[in-house]
């Protein structure tokens, strides 16, 4: 059984274990993106809602917003900026340059001077280079041609540089230009494209041309975060957006195996114009931790594998080991030997087990030991009815001869002149079966079970003296000498039956004392009890019948002399009398003569 139990559960603790580690790594491998990207996305969201009561807190220069920008980037990892409407950076006057509009046809370019955002046409970085094809002519008082659309009543450059736009060195807002070849073929020829968006090609002078510098240069060096912005504002400007009013947009993007997350939140700003906050996030960082997951986990099983089985068979030893104790015990139980005891080393169901089964050893062996008990008096009762029967026929057998004897004399007219004598010795043998009989009936009244002792208050000394007179006749008729030191005490018992007591000890007292001996009465006071002494001198029982002086018919002589009188009952009577009043009692021995005591309770 304990290899099979240690097995059973070594089995299944490595199995759980290892089945609760193919679980993690399932849901680490399989949904721990799915979970990475949820939790990201809502924490982003959450940041966007603190983010924008920032804005319209801090909305106030180009620096204060670059600032704000780059701290939530540190704080989220995540790149954030401010749209309007018609999708282009807010605060951006650091990054820009200011054009002096030719004279032109066009009402809305006539003698004008424009601000550009430069963002969309060039890199930061390209300022200040070596690349003479990009910069040379964006310079103070060099002319430049742009070229763009018009739309909702708005100019959107598409295309500036030199004079000579076909040239080389132009630059130009490739998602306006790539879309308008995407929107162009939507229509049934470009005319109806031209119709709504009108085209159109201005020129000028630029005056003035900002660039950053310090912290805000980092605004525009995320060139990934721009393109998107630009794409955003290509979509926006074109109405290819489902619903660009939305409240919130989150649009799924990929770059070079690299996925993103965009997040566009429609706002408005503290003149209460509508705006969008842009914020965009890599899920880069998941990707590279799934992958480590995946090579790590070779070595995570391995040392996992191993330390399962190491503590699978230390955590089945463990769990076992109480059970294979309890099952020992048990298994002795069983055989009747309650010695062994469960050690109780813990406070769960295996410890309140181990002490149920203590508990039951214990109950078990009290009520196999008191049925041992009750099996050993029944036997002894078994005797007792053989001895009672045997002694009842013996004494009931004997006056029932004698009267016999005296009828067949009389009856022979053999020695008619002793008529009177064998009428007065039948008389007798009647008398004593008549109180045989009733000390029988007593005794088996006390014996039933059914009797109840009703208690009361009395003196034990005003009964003393009562028996003292009824036996007065008996006392006097062996010369006897009776002494009797008394005083007044109250106690708790049924008077007639310790009345009774008193008798057949002094009775019994009278029976074996000597002629002219001395008997003596004494009450021994204590705290609570009383103890009565009746001691008579000259006669002593031998040490091993003490014990059997109380058992029924004992007169200490084999043969059961009837010369010393009594029925043999009245020490039983006596000791089922005191029993009933749980109370000491007993004979001893003395010097010359024996000591008939029992105890009985003060009053309170």
């Amino acid at each position: 059984m304990k290899q099979g139990i240690v097995l059973k559960l070594f089995l299944l603790t490595t199995g759980l274990c290892l089945f609760i580690l193919a679980v993690i790594f399932t849901l680490q491998t399989v949904f721990f993106k799915q979970f990475y990207v949820h939790q990201k996305v809502k924490d982003v969201n959450a940041a966007l809602q603190t983010y924008e009561q920032n804005y319209l807190n801090n909305a106030a220069d180009t620096q204060g917003m670059a600032k704000l920008e780059q701290d939530f980037y540190q704080k989220y990892n995540t790149w954030i900026t401010t749209v309007d409407t018609r999708g282009n950076l807010k605060y951006t006057d650091d990054f820009s340059m200011e054009i002096k509009l030719a004279p032109s046809d066009e009402i809305m370019f006539s003698n004008q001077t424009m601000t550009l955002p430069l963002y969309s046409v060039i890199n930061v970085e390209d300022f200040g280079s070596d690349n003479p094809f990009l910069t040379p002519w964006i310079q103070e008082g060099q002319e430049i041609a742009m070229e763009g659309l018009i739309m909702n009543g708005q100019p959107v450059i598409q295309r500036m540089g030199n004079p000579n736009l076909r040239d080389e060195s132009h630059l130009e807002n490739r998602h306006m230009v790539k879309k308008e070849y995407e929107i162009v073929t939507r229509y049934e020829n470009p005319i109806q494209y031209h119709e709504k968006y009108p085209t159109f090609l201005i020129k000028g002078t630029i005056t003035k041309v900002r660039i950053p510098e310090g912290a805000g240069v980092s605004r525009y060096t995320n060139h990934l975060m721009l393109d998107r912005v630009l794409a955003f504002q290509a979509d926006l400007l074109y109405g290819d957006l489902e619903d660009s009013k939305n409240a919130n947009r989150i649009i799924d993007y990929e770059e070079n195996h690299v996925n993103y997350k965009i997040f566009v939140n429609r706002i408005q700003d503290r003149d209460g114009n509508p705006a969008y906050l842009f914020a965009m996030t890599s899920l880069q960082p998941v990707n590279e931790a799934a992958g480590m997951i995946k090579n790590y986990y070779v070595y995570i099983i391995v040392a996992t594998l191993l330390l399962v089985v190491l503590a699978s068979f230390y955590y089945s030893r463990q769990i076992t080991r109480p059970l294979l104790r309890i099952n020992r015990t048990t298994r002795q139980m069983a055989d009747l030997d309650f010695s062994e005891k469960i050690p109780i080393t813990t406070k769960d169901e295996i410890g309140d087990l181990s002490r149920n089964i203590n508990v039951l050893s214990e109950r078990l062996h009290s009520h196999i030991l008191r049925l041992e008990q009750d099996i050993e008096k029944e036997k002894q009762l078994e005797n007792t009815r053989k001895e009672f029967i045997s002694g009842v026929s013996h004494e009931l057998k004997t006056p029932l001869s004698v009267i016999q004897s005296c009828l067949a004399i009389m009856k022979d007219g053999v020695a008619s002149h002793k008529r009177d004598y064998y009428f007065q010795a039948m008389e007798d043998e009647v008398k004593r079966m008549d109180l045989l009989i009733v000390d029988m009936l007593e005794l088996a009244k006390y014996e039933s079970g059914t009797y109840t002792m009703a208690m009361d208050f009395f003196y034990i000394d005003a009964v003393i003296d009562r028996v003292c007179e009824k036996l007065a006749t008996d006392i006097e008729a062996k010369q006897l000498h009776l002494n009797t030191w008394l005083k007044p005490i109250e106690v708790m018992a049924n008077e007639r039956r310790i009345e009774q007591v008193v008798v057949n000890f002094l009775s019994n007292a009278i029976r074996y004392t000597p002629e002219r001996e001395s008997i003596l009465i004494r009450l021994l006071e204590d705290r609570d009890t009383v103890k009565i002494c009746i001691e008579n001198k000259g006669t002593r029982i031998p040490d091993e019948q003490l014990e059997k002086i109380w058992e029924r018919f004992y007169r200490g002589e084999p043969s059961r002399q009837r010369l010393a009188g009594g029925t043999g009952l009245g020490l039983a009577i006596s000791k089922k009398i005191l029993e009933m009043h749980g109370v000491p009692y007993g004979a001893i021995n003395t010097s010359d003569g024996v000591i008939f005591y029992f105890q009985l309770n003060k009053k309170a």
